[in-house]
Parts: C-alpha cells; structure tokens; sequence
C-alpha cells in the first residue's frame, strides 16, 4: 500500500513554483559565463601548454633517447653518473621517465626554443616542473611534446606527481637552464 496517493507522486504534472524558475534562470546564466569564461581563458589565459601527444613505444622512444644523450652529453652528476646533456637551440630533446628517474639532466639556454618529447617505459608518471606550473601526465606508450622557451636560469626540479611505486618518493629529475 503506498503512503501517498499516485496522483501526489506524478511531479512533473504540477505547476514550477517562479522561485524556483528564477533560480533555474541564474543556474543556466551561470554556466553558460563559465563555459564562455573557459573558452576566453584559454586562449587569452597564457595557463595553458600548447602540446602534442603521438603513440610510440618504448623500446623507440629509449632508442632516441640513448640517441640524443651519446650526441649532446656534456658531463654527468651524482653517484649514479647521470649524463646531462646540452642541446642546441631549436631541437628535439627526449625524457625519459622510468622506474624512479627521470634520463638524462637536461641543460637549456634561456630564451631559446626546445621541444621537449617525454614518455614513459613502464607506467604512468608525471611531470611537474618547480617552481612554475607545468604540469603533466606520462604515459607508456604515449609521446608528450611540449615546446618551451626558458625565460629565467637557474635549476629546474621535476617532481612525479603520479603515485608509481616504492620508489616514488626518489623520483626526481632536474633541467638547468643557463645563461
């Protein structure tokens, strides 16, 4: 036995109260400014990367990887002889995340152009690069192009942000950007 009588349930039958029209009115009106909002702000907002995502595989990706270290290393770091490698202006440098590194340190000229091509060899990392807001995820199978152009020197940390393991905590990665 029911509690109400069924023409008491049938809501769609009954008048909407203007309150709550004028409520549905501003609700629509609100998100048709933040949609348009959205829009502007990426375009005009400079908060977005401009980026290119092609597939690749692993195996590729840590062929040109090697590639570009044994071409442009110009030192190594740390206990653990990490190349750092110094590119010319303009090219195509690769990173690559895997287990708990980021390979190889890179080092940039500031005001010049790269594109930076990242992927991933095992699982999914990310990317986030201190103290300036960029941001990523990185994915196996998946190649990230960002093109940036360092305005400031100095050291760079990259920082996964994207929990991958035991290790996680020790992923860290570095780019200078020298003068």
């Amino acid at each position: 036995m029911a509690i109400h009588s069924p023409s008491d349930r049938i809501w769609w039958n009954k008048p909407i109260e203007k309150m709550e029209l004028i409520w549905i009115g501003i609700a629509f009106c609100w998100g048709l400014f933040m949609f348009c909002a959205m829009i502007w702000w990426h375009i005009y907002g400079e908060q977005n990367l401009s980026n290119e995502t092609y597939k690749t595989t692993p195996e590729l990706f840590e062929s040109r990887t090697e590639a570009m270290v044994e071409a442009y290393t110009v030192r190594e770091e740390g206990d653990t002889g990490i190349p750092v490698v110094h590119p010319p202006a303009g090219s195509d440098v690769y990173l690559l995340a895997r287990r708990w590194e980021f390979y190889p340190i890179l080092e940039l000229d500031m005001g010049q152009s790269y594109r930076i091509h990242m992927s991933s060899t095992d699982w999914q990392h990310g990317f986030s690069l201190q103290p300036t807001n960029i941001n990523l995820q990185i994915h196996p199978g998946y190649e990230m192009v960002l093109t940036i152009t360092p305005d400031s020197s100095g050291v760079f940390n990259i920082v996964c942000n994207e929990f991958c393991g035991i290790g996680h905590h020790q992923m860290l990665g570095r780019i200078h950007v020298v003068e």
